[in-house]
């Protein structure tokens, strides 16, 4: 549950701290990127809770994190780009979080 509620947190206050005026359309545009877990419905099982998400699905994997990062560098896709990072970085928090110790 956390790990979903941090999925929206971390945009809303990035969205408040760096985009004060537009925050509500900020933060709206980054938790949209929430659907790049569309690509989950492609598992079997679709849900594994002991499933490490990167790597895995392939809108999680280093080839799609290599595009998000490119989407930086262009004004009109840089949000879409931060926000998807964001998840991916919270995705890899999280396997490490399930990883047996």
């Amino acid at each position: 549950m956390l790990h979903i509620i941090l999925h929206f947190f971390i945009p809303f206050i990035l969205a408040k701290v760096f985009y004060a005026k537009n925050w509500l359309k900020v933060w709206g545009l980054l938790s949209l990127t929430m659907l790049v877990d569309l690509d989950h419905l492609l598992a079997t099982p679709i849900y594994d809770p002991l499933r490490c998400s990167i790597n895995y699905h392939p809108l999680h994997t280093g080839w799609a994190m290599a595009v998000y990062v490119l989407m930086l560098l262009s004004p009109k896709s840089r949000l879409v780009g931060l926000g998807l990072l964001i998840h991916m970085l919270l995705d890899w928090q999280d396997c490490w979080i399930k990883l047996p110790f």
